[in-house]
């Protein structure tokens, strides 16, 4: 019976659609994380009587013909790169980005990632690193004589050193955008990889056009909605359930075939 192998797709791609959400409310308060929505598509279709054959000799066309469908897949998971809420650190090197784009991270490989996780400290040489040590690119350095730190708008670095009345410039920060973001590789720690389906990264300077704006002392917080994630995850458990009633139902019909004598 075709039914059994078609409530176990559907039940699959239920517990896949399941860890999609669980994994959207465990990261509820990871900083800039982006929820992810799971893309379904059926199966083959197996023809029984091909729509558009001949029906007679007179050439009659069958208008509908007779297809019986193989269940569903998991085709995707859609990444929504939604701006999420921004969040007050008071934190100098904390940073959100309002509007499109991602810093630039060095990773120790020497590749280059990228976020939208603004949580940067310094480190013991005063240059601007993330959490886990890796450098802002392009890299900044704080002087170690720097008594006021207040980076801008625009990404510029604005340092304030005892004696002085101006603030001196430390660096640049840019940042880069993607013609598709949601094409960027997840490596984990809040960082993505480029792809040929992302495009390449173009870079420029905060607030200008195309580019969102910096905002100093603020974090931009996970865009996952606690409620529609449990919406969602009701529907996945009930699709599941139907999707077993299914297979309970096609094993009950075949219980009656074999006790037939």
């Amino acid at each position: 019976m075709r039914s059994l192998d078609i409530g176990s797709t559907g039940m699959i791609a239920q517990q896949r659609n399941v860890e999609v959400i669980s994994n959207n409310l465990a990261n509820m308060n990871t900083t800039a994380f982006k929820r992810r929505r799971t893309e379904f598509q059926d199966l083959i279709y197996q023809d029984l009587r091909r729509v558009g054959s001949t029906s007679a000799d007179n050439g009659a066309i069958v208008p509908t013909g007779v297809q019986l469908g193989l269940g569903v897949k998991m085709a995707a998971v859609y990444r929504i790169h939604e701006q999420g809420n921004l969040s007050a650190t008071d934190n100098t090197f904390d940073m959100a980005i309002q509007g499109k784009g991602f810093f630039q991270v060095q990773l120790p490989t020497g590749e280059t990632a990228y976020t939208r996780d603004g949580t940067f400290q310094l480190n013991e040489n005063g240059q601007i690193v993330t959490h886990d040590g890796y450098l802002l690119d392009p890299p900044i350095t704080v002087q170690d004589d720097a008594i006021d730190v207040t980076i801008n708008a625009s990404g510029e670095v604005l340092v304030k050193i005892e004696g002085q009345v101006d603030f001196s410039n430390a660096g640049q920060i840019q940042t880069v955008n993607f013609q598709n973001e949601p094409g960027l590789e997840a490596i984990g720690n809040n960082l993505y990889k480029e792809t040929p389906a992302s495009g390449n990264a173009t870079a420029g300077n905060p607030g200008t056009e195309g580019y969102g704006t910096i905002l100093q002392g603020f974090l931009e917080t996970s865009n996952v909605n606690a409620v529609e994630e449990i919406s969602n995850l009701i529907s996945a458990q009930r699709a599941y359930e139907m999707n077993s009633k299914v297979i309970q139902t096609s094993d009950e019909m075949l219980g009656t075939l074999t006790s037939l004598r």
